[in-house]
């Protein structure tokens, strides 16, 4: 019988427990504490690699070993204990690493720097362990926002599903920075930029599972945009993009996370003020998404969140107050239900599960 491990990183010192594991009750929705590892300060974001056989982590600080940078850490993980064991560190070239991907042959990770604008790519050894940064490139520009876009700000480093590009979400200077995958020299060579609108500030994305449309949430204008992509190419083209907030809310919010159902039909976007999940419904032909509604995430600044590799549940982490919220996923309208579990851990950011 197979188990579904599940993975979050959070803000914490590195004397403290940083990467919590848990196991999830499928049938409840729950998740259940198996370990937790510390010895990495903020390993805010995590990514897993396609062997399952190791995590990666950033380390979202500026000062790595006394260089201005942030760093990553390797950890292998014992699928069958559900227990993490650090094996490296590496520093990755900018300061306040917030986001990484591991491509798909597992053989390199890319980081996106948010406090030094800038992206990186490191290989990864047989053993799981990092190398050194393989390749290095610093974003330049600003936009229209006085008080977060006089800089480059990169903020999500995404792999598209050809494993061919790595689509940068860049806040500071309103543009999806493009670059082509050379994995036989560990390289990123810069293949053009998706502009999104002045003062958007795009933070996150992901791909329809087909491949043609790219949703990208931005955390200034609270919009999520629709992109048509080209997968041999890396060429975008813009469709629409689409409030995430009720039209009536006159707080102050800005979004953070966006994921699509495996199936394509739906897809989640995180407000964080509002603290409510949106949900579109999505037209599978043109990649054009109709608003569903709002979800209350039961918690303060919904960070991350994370659908379960089944496609039953949705995981919401509140950072501001503690804890995971689970909801369970109606299957035909992609609406979302409460289950009851909530799991309390400190500060959490980034919800990610493997099947073992």
């Amino acid at each position: 019988m197979s188990d579904t491990l599940v993975f979050v990183g959070s803000y914490s010192d590195a004397a403290q427990s940083g990467i919590h594991v848990y196991r999830l009750d499928s049938e409840k929705g729950a998740i259940e504490p198996i370990s937790a590892i510390g010895g990495v300060k903020n390993p805010s974001f995590l990514a897993i690699s396609p062997n399952k056989r190791n995590l990666y982590a950033v380390s979202e600080i500026g000062d790595f070993e006394g260089k201005p940078v942030g760093g990553v850490s390797g950890f292998s993980i014992d699928l069958e204990k559900g227990e993490l064991q650090h094996i490296n560190d590496q520093p990755c070239g900018g300061s306040g690493p917030c986001h990484l991907s591991v491509d798909q042959t597992g053989r390199y990770i890319v980081v996106a720097n948010y406090g030094g604008g800038s992206v990186s790519m490191l290989p990864i050894n047989e053993d799981g362990s990092l190398g050194e940064v393989s390749d290095f490139h610093q974003h330049e520009g600003s936009s229209v926002n006085e008080g977060r876009q006089k800089e480059p700000h990169a903020h999500s480093f995404f792999i598209d599903n050809s494993n061919r590009h790595a689509l940068c979400s860049d806040l500071g200077i309103d543009k999806v920075m493009i670059y082509k995958l050379d994995l036989e020299n560990g390289k990123l060579v810069p293949a053009g930029h998706a502009p999104i609108q002045p003062g958007a500030g795009p933070r996150h994305l992901d791909f329809h599972p087909n491949g043609k449309f790219i949703y990208v949430i931005n955390e200034l204008d609270n919009m999520m945009n629709v992109l048509n992509y080209n997968a041999e190419t890396g060429e975008t083209s813009d469709v629409e993009h689409v409030p995430t907030l009720p039209a009536d809310f006159g707080g102050d919010s800005y979004t953070a996370d966006v994921h699509i159902s495996a199936d394509g039909r739906f897809l989640y976007g995180s407000n964080r003020g509002h603290n409510s999940i949106v949900i579109y419904s999505v037209d599978a032909d043109t990649g054009k998404i109709t608003l569903v509604g709002h979800e209350p995430t039961q918690g303060d600044h919904p960070r991350n969140f994370c659908i379960d590799p089944s496609g039953q549940f949705l995981f919401a982490a509140n950072q501001n107050n503690d804890n995971i919220v689970p909801f369970r996923i109606d299957q035909e309208t992609g609406e979302l239900n409460e289950t009851g579990h909530i799991t309390e851990v400190n500060k959490p950011v980034c919800v990610k599960m493997i099947v073992t």
